[in-house]
């Protein structure tokens, strides 16, 4: 039975509901510990997801739905707090009656410079603890760079977006290997080009970069969020569609808090579920509550995914989760990991 070193997974991620008031000041709590990664959403209605973090400052809001430069949005996120966050009256943060989702991750604050590549980031904010960190640097153009990630061990997933100027979503998964990346704004599928990642896998103290604009433009700077596996609390894997409502069952170790799922061909959405939008197991394909970060559409009702005590099970043959034969991949959280580092089983829950 998988055990970890996390014994309480909400101390590190957290998925907090909340509705808006239109005010301009609206403190969100329950969070259970100090954001320094948020990203937000409005569930009934069309606006953009919202993503900022404490290393480049609260205010700053970059959107997994478009490419733009990130944006000084003081009416948006405007303080990551002991319990939770601070939103202005920004529609996309705080529109008045609005249904809101908010998932939580904790790193390091805003951290400081990482000389263990040969790009010194700006800042890496790492928690080694849960497996994560948040590193702003300025690329050099030059492929086979590096930046340290802190992290200690090797990431399964990363995700790279440039901040000083346009520029897609791009994601290194395991799964998909150092060949190629796809990317989170889009649906399209695994881009296979040396120019990405130099054809280099990540090590447990640096990430390769290729000459890309996209992950490395000389003087361009960027933000990157980085994920190693935990045992118990995190997963990166990847498992194959059968296009039936009798679908794959993908185990994790854990009962998943969140989700995060994408087909590797192109012509789908990215999906993610969470399990307090998903309170209880599916009835029906149609319960399924999720989000796509590539649109800025409001909650779908669609891709049937059961979030079960120790993995998830596809129950629909919808294209997004389940609908071919070739690889999807993904990410999870854990709601509790199954056992702990005192070797005690968790609460059924």
């Amino acid at each position: 039975m998988p055990y970890t070193t996390i014994n309480k997974s909400l101390d590190y991620f957290n998925t907090v509901l909340y509705t808006g008031n239109g005010a301009s000041t609206h403190q969100i709590t329950g969070v259970g510990f100090q954001p320094d990664w948020n990203w937000h959403k409005i569930r009934n209605d069309t606006d953009w997801h919202m993503v900022n973090d404490a290393v480049r400052g609260a205010n700053y809001a970059i959107y997994p739905n478009a490419t733009n430069a990130q944006g000084n949005v003081p009416t948006g996120l405007k303080s990551f707090d002991s319990d939770g966050f601070t939103v202005g009256s920004l529609p996309d943060s705080n529109q008045n009656n609005g249904n809101f989702v908010s998932w939580n991750w904790k790193a390091n604050g805003q951290g400081s410079s990482n000389t263990d590549g040969s790009i010194n980031t700006t800042y890496t904010s790492a928690n080694t603890t849960a497996g994560f960190s948040i590193i702003q640097y300025t690329g050099n153009g030059s492929a086979g760079a590096t930046i340290g990630h802190g992290l200690g061990t090797v990431p399964k997933m990363f995700i790279v977006k440039k901040i000083s100027s346009t520029g897609a979503w791009n994601v290194y998964h395991e799964k998909i290997g150092n060949t190629g990346g796809i990317s989170l704004d889009l649906t399209g599928g695994t881009d296979t080009n040396i120019r990405y990642w130099n054809n280099t896998s990540p090590t447990s103290s640096v990430l390769s970069l290729g000459s890309s604009s996209q992950v490395n433009g000389s003087g361009v700077t960027y933000i990157c969020y980085v994920f190693s596996e935990k045992q118990g609390y995190s997963k990166f894997g990847s498992y194959t569609g059968n296009n039936n409502a009798d679908g794959a069952f993908v185990y994790t170790g854990f009962k998943p808090a969140f989700l995060m799922v994408k087909y590797t061909g192109a012509g789908q959405n990215w999906i993610i579920i969470d399990n307090k939008r998903n309170t209880y197991n599916l009835i029906s394909a149609g319960d399924s509550l999720n989000l796509r970060p590539n649109t800025s559409d409001a909650e779908q009702t669609s891709n049937g995914i059961d979030l079960l005590s120790n993995g998830f099970k596809c129950r629909s043959s919808d294209g997004d989760s389940n609908g071919y034969t070739t690889p999807y991949i993904y990410m999870a959280f854990a709601e509790a990991p199954l056992v702990g580092s005192n070797n005690v089983p968790c609460t059924a829950r």
